[in-house]
């Protein structure tokens, strides 16, 4: 259960940054926002005042809210003229109340445009995703602890890899093993339309294969209704395995990539990968309090191109352009470590940095680790080898 005082603060920086930006109260209903700000990811809204306590109306289930969560105020819904009501006892007409517009399905605003006639709803959601962004000690030791299922997923693929498996058998044993470490199976993401299924387990040639995913891996997936990640294909020997995998612990994750091969891949793929863990020790280093991520992302690109790889990283025909991304309650949090994207690193947040190169009809090869912006660099979570496993 999240601690009372954890939720307090939360919400006191939430009330905060309301208050600059003259909002007069906040209406949550996103499930990873809704337990961010209340401990309970039960049917709800949650209602923040830009002063005083927040109330918590629980459409399903009221019990369940009223155990997991630690606010005081929580109450049964009633109907939508009731959550109007107890809007408009809190703040005056006129006022501005704040909904998270980047995730709010169209039929809910409209609803909501209705209810709220006499307010100006604007968009809060930034505000939002930048207090998740820093994340408080309480937070980080979830995820610590969360890394060490990624650790147990990686020994556990060295013993259970071999020829003759397919993708999705491999996938099927790792993601069974993490179940049993108490990894909550659900991975969500912010993205409209993105989505993904524990991480992408791809070997040779499929792991090069490009998919709606918003990342530098796709995979075939199964069938076409959700064309990513793993396949039918046969693990062979002298092909790199991707084990991609995101660890998922009482909400929080962390995400993680190492590169596994039946024999020693071809020499190219071999340097390549020595490149990679090369970019993200340097991004490490640079990854401090003040700096802005995209020069990360520049100093990837630059080591990239310096290797002779600039057209294998981070994609190949269609390249994404980001080396990193925050991770959480959600796999694409803010800050994004992107070209041309501005974004001040700030001590407490966490980033995944995952410099990886793609080769058409071979396979891709890489490292992603997890780590949390302190004083002077990034410091890493996920801990496993970051050699390339030979098996």
């Amino acid at each position: 259960m999240t601690p009372h005082v954890e939720l307090q603060g939360r919400i006191r920086k939430l009330q905060e940054a309301m208050r600059k930006d003259q909002i007069s109260g906040a209406l949550i209903v996103q499930r990873a926002d809704l337990f961010y700000f209340s401990g309970t990811g039960q049917n709800a809204h949650l209602f923040v005042p830009s002063e005083g306590g927040p109330t918590l109306v629980v459409k399903k289930s009221m019990a369940r809210a009223e155990y997991e969560s630690p606010l005081e105020k929580i109450v049964p819904f009633e109907g939508w003229d009731k959550l109007a009501e107890l809007v408009s006892e809190a703040v005056p007409a006129g006022s501005r109340v704040g909904l998270e517009a980047d995730v709010l399905p169209a039929n809910l605003y409209f609803r909501y445009q209705k209810l709220f006639n006499d307010y100006e709803l604007v968009d809060i959601s930034l505000p939002i995703r930048k207090i998740r962004a820093i994340k408080s000690g309480y937070e980080i030791g979830i995820m610590q602890e969360a890394a060490m299922i990624s650790e147990s997923v990686c020994n556990q693929a060295k013993e259970v890899i071999r020829a003759g498996l397919t993708e999705v058998e491999l996938a099927g044993l790792l993601e069974l093993h993490a179940r049993t470490l108490g990894h909550q199976g659900a991975v969500r993401m912010r993205g409209f339309n993105q989505e993904l299924y524990y991480g992408h387990i791809l070997a040779g040639e499929n792991a090069a294969t490009i998919s709606f995913f918003d990342g530098p891996t796709g995979g075939s997936g199964l069938n076409p209704s959700f064309p990513q990640g793993a396949g039918t294909g046969i693990i062979k020997h002298n092909e790199p395995i991707l084990v991609d995998f995101v660890s998922v612990l009482d909400g929080y994750m962390v995400d993680q990539t190492r590169i596994f091969c039946l024999g020693e891949p071809p020499l190219h793929l071999q340097e390549a990968y020595n490149s990679a863990v090369l970019i993200r020790d340097e991004l490490a280093k640079m990854g401090k309090p003040g700096v802005d991520g995209s020069k990360l992302y520049e100093k990837a690109e630059e080591m990239a191109r310096e290797a002779g790889l600039a057209n294998h990283f981070m994609g190949y025909a269609e390249k994404v352009r980001f080396v990193g991304h925050g991770v959480g309650l959600e796999l694409d949090e803010l800050p994004v470590i992107a070209g041309g994207l501005e974004q001040t690193l700030e001590k407490g947040m966490v980033i995944a940095i995952e410099p990886k190169f793609v080769f058409p009809g071979e396979g891709t090869v890489g490292i992603e680790d997890t780590f949390v912006v302190n004083d002077t660099r990034l410091k890493q979570l996920t801990t496993f080898s970051d050699q390339l496993q030979v098996l």
